[in-house]
């Protein structure tokens, strides 16, 4: 019944991931604020899909990841350091 009920829900999500990507364009034109905390929430789902922890970003999975000697944490962390320095770090202490 449960597996029913989810598969149920997928045209909800559907229209909530488009919903969301909308408000993103629409926040980034006219409120950026919006569009950083729509931007956390799509990288936290992101995240959550690629079977990691809830409220947590793929940056500060990423950057626990390197700190326990991980390839692809380093490597991640290394490409986001180079868009924003100390990205990774940062995102660990933001939570």
């Amino acid at each position: 019944m449960k597996r029913l009920a989810l598969i149920l829900l997928l045209p909800l999500l559907a229209f909530g991931c488009a919903w969301s990507l909308w408000r993103y364009v629409w926040s980034v034109a006219f409120n950026p604020a919006k569009a950083w905390n729509v931007a956390k929430m799509i990288d936290e789902t992101a995240n959550v899909g690629a079977n990691g922890a809830v409220n947590v970003t793929i940056s500060a999975r990423a950057a626990r990841a390197r700190n326990a000697g991980r390839r692809w944490g380093c490597v991640l962390c290394l490409i986001l350091d180079a868009v924003q320095s100390h990205h990774c770090d940062d995102s660990l202490k933001s939570g």
